[in-house]
């Protein structure tokens, strides 16, 4: 089945996601298409597998220190107080993490929701121009670590 996932992963090997934030060991990081807060972000693995349990021993060591890693470069330059991780697939049914910076300047009728509770309708869509300051800061992390 190929799936949005497959679909994105295709076009970041070809260049051709304006949301690309960096290669990792285990795939890319890109910017989700809807911050539905500041610094929103996802970790598609590459090769594209269905679940984390499909994946070698491995590959899933580094699958999630990569999130972990990018995770702890989130808090620093978002500025957050925490990072959820979530790996659902309900939607999409191929591996896929997202990372969701958390602040407690947020409003109080969301902040101890889950982000799916939010309203996604409105929230703006990721705009180059207005998220590349930690867009930016994120992909120098990246390759400053991984260097």
């Amino acid at each position: 089945m190929v799936t949005a996932i497959h679909r994105r992963v295709a076009a970041l090997q070809r260049g051709e996601d304006p949301t690309m934030i960096g290669k990792v060991h285990s795939g890319w990081v890109v910017a989700g298409d809807v911050q539905i807060l500041p610094g929103y972000c996802l970790l598609l693995p590459d090769p594209v597998v269905e679940h984390l349990n499909d994946m070698e021993v491995h590959a899933r060591d580094h699958f999630l220190r990569d999130m972990a890693h990018i995770g702890d470069l989130l808090l620093q330059v978002t500025d957050a107080d925490r990072i959820n991780y979530e790996i659902l697939g309900n939607l999409e049914p191929a591996l896929h993490a997202h990372l969701i910076p958390r602040h407690s300047a947020e409003p109080a009728e969301t902040r101890t929701k889950p982000i799916w509770l939010h309203d996604w309708e409105s929230a703006r869509k990721f705009d180059p121009a207005i998220d590349r300051s930690w867009a930016d800061m994120l992909r120098q992390a990246l390759q400053v670590s991984h260097s």
